[in-house]
């Protein structure tokens, strides 16, 4: 039998003679010419570092396995990373619904009678729509990233203005994606936040806020862990000059944090991995946006929305798309923004956590972790060298550890903690100027008592310090 082929086993249309026919019938002598408009710089100008191919399937498997074997995870180890993906407890039933035929395969599209996702998804939309006591919730976009990028796009559709505030404490990465996903169609504009004391400045704010902005977008908590304490203040100053007020937060607090609507937020948005999903090497992630039922924001939504209505059988509901029309599955390239595949299978997960949990579970769950986060700030703050920013603050799950006179960096502690199966936290000093030898320390409901005790021992052991 010959094993030799002229095309790669795992790359449809990678056969010479397909490529041909393909590249004959859009005109074009090459596939390089597809390329033409990306500049010479940028090309790689060889070929890909990669392995041969493995065409048994056993032998892919154990090839996989074998790389798999490798990495160190949250199983072994203890974790207190977070950093945007966070670890929670994920109940049983979460994983054995989500990964039912029906539910996972029916991601998306309309091919085939699938009424039973939409119910499905509308019963998250209206889960979601209590936790944040908001009445519009979308079917989850990408990733909280998007979501925070699509809400500004939908305040400057909705106010005719081409500028955004973003406040500094942010995820840079979530900065990064919202100028990338905003330019050219808007100028963003960043608002310093205070080294000192984690916040922004409202003086700072009101220079910057005038007839030509959008939008105000800020999070609470923010990605030091902060609670934003002047968000009231914030909210209004948006307010009085015409500019919609969207906050960012994070779903897994709002058993004890008020719901950001009652802060003035006009848009409010996140990402749900936090409800009922693993962490997954950073996925499992999915993005949620909320408005209340103004139809201004509302037709500005690019994403879909379910809705239930009477059918015309007596005592039967159906359940379908509202204002379809606004997105480009109807309208292509005329739609409000351009809409693929869209996360619904963790908005379908995020769902059954929720009604699983109720507000009763949402709040022992935010009560567990504020008293988790809280006992582990004070346990640090009594090693040697080690103190704690914004120890005087509200903060639910994150914290932002100092190390700076340690003598020792954060890449360093991290790595004599990893040697003792413990993850450290996210180093700041890339991140944000003024915040070298400073760290980002997760706690959940998942950490016991005896996880921070080791944790805090282990810090004593490395910084060669006692515990005050």
């Amino acid at each position: 039998m010959d094993h030799k082929f002229s095309h790669h086993p795992y790359i449809p249309n990678s056969d010479e003679a397909i490529k041909r026919e393909m590249c004959d019938f859009v005109g074009i002598s090459s596939v390089e010419e597809l390329h033409r408009d990306v500049p010479d710089e940028l090309r790689l100008h060889r070929s890909l570092d990669m392995p041969k191919a493995i065409r048994s399937e056993y032998e892919l498997y154990r090839t996989v396995s074998g790389m798999l074997q490798k990495n160190e995870t949250c199983e072994e180890n203890i974790n207190f990373l977070g950093s945007g993906c966070y670890q929670h407890y994920v109940p049983a039933i979460c994983d054995e619904i989500n990964s039912r035929a029906e539910i996972l395969s029916a991601y998306a599209g309309e091919p085939y009678e699938d009424h039973g996702r939409f119910q499905l998804l509308f019963e998250y939309q209206s889960l979601m729509a209590e936790l944040l006591d908001m009445e519009v919730v979308n079917v989850p976009a990408i990733d909280g990233a998007q979501a925070a990028a699509t809400a500004i796009r939908m305040a400057e559709r909705a106010t005719g203005r081409k500028k955004a505030v973003v406040c500094e404490n942010i995820l840079p990465d979530k900065l990064a994606v919202i100028r990338n996903y905003c330019t050219p169609a808007m100028e963003i504009v960043v608002l310093p936040f205070e080294r000192e004391s984690g916040q922004f400045d409202l003086d700072s704010l009101k220079k910057l806020l005038g007839e030509d902005v959008a939008a105000l977008y800020f999070e609470t908590p923010s990605f030091l862990g902060t609670v934003a304490g002047n968000a009231r203040e914030a909210a209004e100053l948006c307010h009085a000059c015409g500019a919609l007020c969207i906050i960012g937060t994070d779903p897994a607090v709002l058993g004890v944090l008020e719901a950001p609507v009652n802060l003035g937020a006009d848009i409010v948005c996140g990402d749900v991995q936090p409800l009922g999903m693993h962490m997954n090497y950073g996925g499992g992630q999915g993005g949620f946006i909320a408005t209340m039922d103004d139809e201004r924001l509302v037709r500005e939504y690019p994403s879909r929305l379910f809705g239930i209505t009477r059918t015309e059988v007596e005592g039967e509901y159906g359940f379908g798309d509202v204002y379809y029309d606004r997105t480009s599955f109807a309208d292509r390239e005329h739609g409000k923004e351009y809409v693929g595949t869209q996360a619904a299978l963790w908005g379908i997960t995020a769902g059954v956590y929720l009604s699983l949990m109720g507000p009763q579970g949402m709040q022992e769950l935010g009560e567990t972790m504020l008293y988790n986060a809280r006992y582990a700030a004070k346990k640090l703050s009594c090693v040697g060298g080690v103190s704690v920013k914004y120890l005087d603050q509200c903060f639910v799950s994150e914290f932002v550890v100092d190390f700076s006179k340690t003598g020792k960096s954060v890449g360093e502690i991290n790595d004599q903690l990893l040697s003792r199966q413990i993850f450290g936290g996210r180093d700041l000093g890339g991140l944000f100027p003024g915040m070298e030898g400073c760290a980002l320390f997760c706690v959940t409901e998942v950490h016991t008592k005896d996880d921070i005790d080791a944790l805090a021992g282990a810090l004593c052991e490395i910084l060669g310090k006692e515990g005050k």
